[in-house]
């Protein structure tokens, strides 16, 4: 009987792939404000809603967070790839990022954090438990308030377009910017519908 697929067995290993490129930011005051990139993150919870990031214990911003118990997820784009890149490889204890970077640090009624200005959406957070696993740890948060760019929202429905924004994933090592619409939710389902001959 011949195999119509052929699989190799690999050892345990975290090939979930993409996942989103986002650079989290945290510090209460402007002296401390740091962002790192992350994409180990993503939503665990609907109501409340809820998610997560996972950081290492050496990461600088991992003590800024974990004593604060706040932080924003900052979507990335195709604008911001380079920049998000460079806050992965470069540690906030010896650099300036924001300065580095050029990308600028905002207030939120939300949260001490700061936002990105340059990101089209900012999720602020607030750390509901430490879930501490091994080579990371898990911040699970709720969610307390959104920042849309409003650039990205159409100002007759109040839809947000994330992909005007032209957002970015991470893959394996790599950068991505995101393919063609392929379908949306619950297309495989619905009804087609046909129209009446006249």
């Amino acid at each position: 009987m011949t195999e119509k697929f052929k699989k190799e067995s690999w050892k345990p290993g975290t090939l979930i792939y993409p996942l989103p490129a986002v650079l989290v930011t945290c510090g209460a005051t402007p002296e401390e404000y740091n962002m790192l990139t992350i994409a180990w993150t993503g939503t665990v919870c609907t109501n409340p809603p809820m998610c997560y990031i996972s950081v290492r214990k050496e990461r600088h911003s991992y003590d800024i967070i974990r004593r604060t118990g706040e932080f924003a997820i900052n979507l990335t784009t195709e604008e911001m790839a380079h920049a998000t890149d460079w806050c992965g490889v470069r540690s906030g204890k010896d650099n300036n990022k924001w300065e580095a970077t050029g990308l600028t640090p905002m207030t939120t009624p939300h949260i001490s954090a700061p936002i990105i200005g340059e990101s089209p959406l900012s999720i602020c957070c607030k750390v509901r438990q430490v879930v501490e696993l091994g080579s990371h740890d898990m911040f699970i948060a709720d969610v307390v308030g959104i920042e849309a760019d409003a650039r990205f929202i159409d100002p007759k429905t109040g839809k947000f377009s994330l992909d005007k924004a032209k957002p970015i994933v991470y893959s394996h090592g790599e950068y991505f910017s995101l393919g063609k619409l392929i379908g949306h939710f619950g297309w495989s389902v619905r009804k087609k519908t046909t129209k009446r001959k006249r």
